[in-house]
């Protein structure tokens, strides 16, 4: 099983907005997302599920809220208190691959142990106040890179 992280960065490292909103809508890049993480678990902060408003269809939605109280009205969604439970939790139903696809706190904790990333580096900076962690090149490989108009897909493995 791999832990892959998934997110598209802009050139400046800009991955959001703290309110939720994305600075972008590249089309080609929504597909490839989709494409690539379709049918497999996906494990998501709360405002980044807030943002996207409903579970993404073919895809165990997994959400990770520190409030105790957190709820969503969809039963096809799962809800941890840590990205640690969460993990663990899915870890347990043996998928091929798991999904990390963001916020900005959930990719600082799971850089750290995922095993593979796939970063769409836009072809522009954008407006934003969340950032993509720095990716450490003594940790981490680039082992593919796939251009496209809009953006480039570069797959990195750890070393």
């Amino acid at each position: 099983m791999k832990i892959i992280i998934i997110s598209a960065v802009a050139q400046n490292g800009v991955i959001g907005r703290s309110n939720g909103e994305m600075p972008w809508h590249v089309k080609e890049e929504f597909k490839h997302f989709k494409d690539t993480t379709q049918g497999y678990p996906i494990i998501m902060g709360r405002v980044t599920f807030e943002t996207l408003g409903k579970p993404l269809k073919n895809r165990l939605n997994v959400i990770i809220s520190s409030r105790p109280d957190y709820s969503v009205p969809f039963d096809e969604v799962k809800i941890y208190r840590s990205l640690t439970d969460a993990v663990e939790s899915v870890t347990n139903l043996n998928p091929e691959k798991i999904f990390i696809i963001g916020g900005g706190e959930v990719y600082r904790q799971s850089i750290s142990f995922a095993d593979e990333m796939i970063i769409s580096i836009m072809h522009f900076d954008a407006e934003g106040d969340i950032y993509f962690p720095k990716i450490d090149s003594k940790v981490w490989k680039e082992i593919s890179r796939d251009k496209r108009e809009q953006f480039d897909i570069i797959t990195y493995v750890r070393k």
